[in-house]
């Protein structure tokens, strides 16, 4: 992510920086606490499948989304107290989950981005590269130097992902400039069909599990539904006031 982010940075390829520092700061206290003192408590395979069920519901949403033709934006239209308390607690909610399974915030954040601010998907993609890349270098240096839980085996794996991203996460953003919108969404939605059929061939499905998954699948749809509908509703107001 790091790598990437430089590269974006460097392409001048255009990013929401008032999304990345107010989602940074809620993102910081939200992988920090998280880290600490829940990440020891819960079972990794739930956490994984709550995961994977929380990113196939946002993939269902915006292929649903996109079957219509709907303005997108290049800019926020709008960045009010409202929005920045929102990207605070979208911050802090993407770092919990962040410094459970690794990844999150990113997510987490594209989707409001998305769903509820109709972001242009090639601009909201590089925000939320940048945005993961700052929560994953605070992830690292909190086990690193505080958690101290960088073990001799974690290192071997951290060494050996070096060449592989440090050549793919840059090609990836070049490659996600030079695309379109749609070609963007399709793509995401494979990776996350990808990420749901390896779950379910990977994670030991007990009943917990399989909960915990239907649970946090019905939660985070109701959520991005109600995202939608909150941004139909607030344009058929603006158009009726208009009118």
């Amino acid at each position: 992510m790091t790598a990437a982010s430089i590269v974006i940075i460097y392409m001048g390829i255009q990013v929401e920086w008032r999304v990345i520092r107010c989602a940074s700061l809620g993102g910081v206290l939200g992988i920090t606490l998280s880290s600490i003192l829940l990440a020891p408590l819960l079972p990794p395979p739930i956490i994984k499948m709550s995961f994977t069920a929380m990113v196939v519901s946002f993939a269902i949403t915006l292929f649903a989304l996109n079957r219509t033709q709907q303005r997108r934006y290049n800019r926020l239209p709008n960045f009010r107290i409202q929005e920045r308390i929102l990207l605070l607690i979208v911050g802090f909610c993407g770092g919990i989950m962040s410094g459970l399974v690794g990844n999150g915030i990113d997510i987490i954040t594209f989707s409001v981005m998305v769903l509820l601010w109709h972001l242009n998907e090639k601009i909201a993609t590089p925000t939320s590269v940048i945005l993961m890349a700052i929560n994953a270098l605070v992830g690292f240096a909190l086990h690193l130097f505080i958690i101290g839980d960088f073990t001799p085996k974690m290192y071997a794996y951290w060494q050996a992902a070096i060449p592989v991203v440090v050549v793919g996460a840059p090609l990836g953003a070049m490659l996600c400039s030079c695309l379109t919108r749609m070609t963007i969404v399709r793509i995401l939605i494979t990776l996350i069909a990808i990420e749901f059929i390896s779950s379910l061939l990977l994670i030991p499905l007990t009943k917990a599990v399989i909960t915990s998954g239907l649970i946090t699948f019905l939660v985070f749809s109701g959520l991005y539904y109600w995202m939608y509908r909150t941004h139909c509703h607030r344009k058929s107001f603006e158009r009726h006031c208009t009118s």
